[in-house]
Parts: structure tokens; sequence; C-alpha cells
């Protein structure tokens, strides 16, 4: 046990020895820092975690929608349509990894959460929002018309989520949207592209409510890395 954990404080104080906390380093900076601190066994995670000058709690400031990742996620994604019929073909020749009605819903109730997105047609949502919307709303799982999950063009939206397309969030407590911008592994430019097509759809989804500084931070990180803070200037 001892040795482990000197093991795993050197390689944290390492990553605080190229890492300043307190400073706002450039994209470019930024991403190449998430590189070199990036050290983990396995290939991290590079996440985004961006908090917005917004009330989430207010409908009207409740950021939310999906942007296509240029370099996608470098992640395999499990992806669950709730169709029937003919849909439900076409679901399964798109690659979907689960396709179901009711039998599927029962499993997900008793327990079963093996999967990474979520599809269902607009005639199916009444029958699944109720037994599910406590299981899924709070991971962030349930299909939602407004980030394009309930929908009868299901071929196409498997296709587009398994391509790389990601669904944005603001957390209600505190408008911080977080999302999977790729992997360590990748190069820099990937990771700077797909940073940037997420921050601009946030800045395009700024709510004309809102006033004074919309952008308040942006970090990123690798999965077990120090948060790196990028300058949220850039991005105004």
């Amino acid at each position: 046990m001892e040795n482990n954990m000197a093991k795993k404080g050197k390689r944290y104080n390492g990553i605080n020895e190229h890492v300043d906390r307190l400073q706002l380093y450039t994209i470019d900076e930024a991403v190449s820092l998430v590189k070199k601190t990036g050290s983990a066994k396995f290939d991290e995670t590079v996440d985004l975690a961006s908090r917005l000058g917004i009330d989430a709690r207010q409908a009207d400031q409740n950021i939310r929608g999906i942007v296509a990742l240029p370099h996608g996620t470098g992640k395999s994604v499990r992806v669950v349509v709730f169709a029937q019929g003919d849909l439900a073909r076409q679901a399964e020749e798109a690659g979907a990894d689960f396709v179901g009605t009711d039998d599927l819903v029962d499993k997900i109730v008793d327990g079963w959460l093996d999967f990474d997105a979520t599809i269902a047609t607009p005639d199916l949502m009444r029958n699944i929002m109720p037994k599910l919307g406590r299981v899924l709303g709070p991971r962030g799982l349930m299909p939602n018309a407004k980030a394009g999950t309930v929908t009868t063009d299901v071929a196409e939206t498997i296709r587009d989520i398994k391509a790389g397309q990601i669904e944005y969030r603001a957390e209600r407590s505190s408008g911080i949207v977080h999302v999977p911008i790729g992997k360590v592994s990748f190069e820099e430019e990937s990771i700077k592209q797909n940073l940037n097509v997420v921050m601009s759809a946030l800045v395009a989804a700024r709510p004309s409510v809102v006033k004074g500084r919309y952008i308040r931070s942006v970090a990123i990180s690798a999965t077990m890395g120090a948060g790196i803070r990028i300058d949220p200037q850039q991005f105004a």
C-alpha cells in the first residue's frame, strides 16, 4: 500500500510541476500540457469543463444540445434504441447495439445500464418516460427531442452518435457543461479542433436573456490529470 501511494504521489507531483493551477493558458499551451501530463497506463480521456454565466434552473437558460466532434471521442459508443416494426429493423441495420420496447425498458429498470446513449421513436416516449425518467434522467441518458434523440430517423442518428456526436447540457446546480473531447493519444490538432467545435456550439447557444460575462471559465484535464485552465477570453 505504501509503495502504491508513493508511486501515485510521485506521478501527481510530476503533474503539478508542469501545471500552474492559477495560470490561464492559451489553447495550444493547454492541449500540449494535457498530453504531457496524461501519464496513466491507459489511454486517458480528455475532458472539457466550461462554467457558463447562466441559471440553468430557469427553462430559458437550460442549455442543452448536440455537437459532432470532427475527430470523435475515441470511445466505442453502445447505443440503445427504443423502436418497433420497420424502425426497429432500420436501427439494427444501422448498427444499434440493443433494440427493443417493453422488454428493454424492464431490463433497464432491473438495473442494466451497459450502454452510452439512447434513442427513442416519438410514439414510444409515452411508454418509456414513466418507467425510465428517474433512472436515465439523472445520468443524462434519457432520449430528448432537443438533443435529437427522439426521432423517426433512427438510422442516421445512430450513425452520427457512433461517429462522434455528443450531447452537452449545463448542470442545473452550477451551470457547468462537462463533455469528453478525445483521448490523450490524439494528435494535438485533433484535440484542439474538437475543443473549438464544442466551445463554438456553447457560444452559439447563449440564451438571449443572459447578460454580462457568459463563458466564466474553461478547463481541460486527462482522466487522472490536473485541471488545466484556459483563458475564456479566447472564446468570447
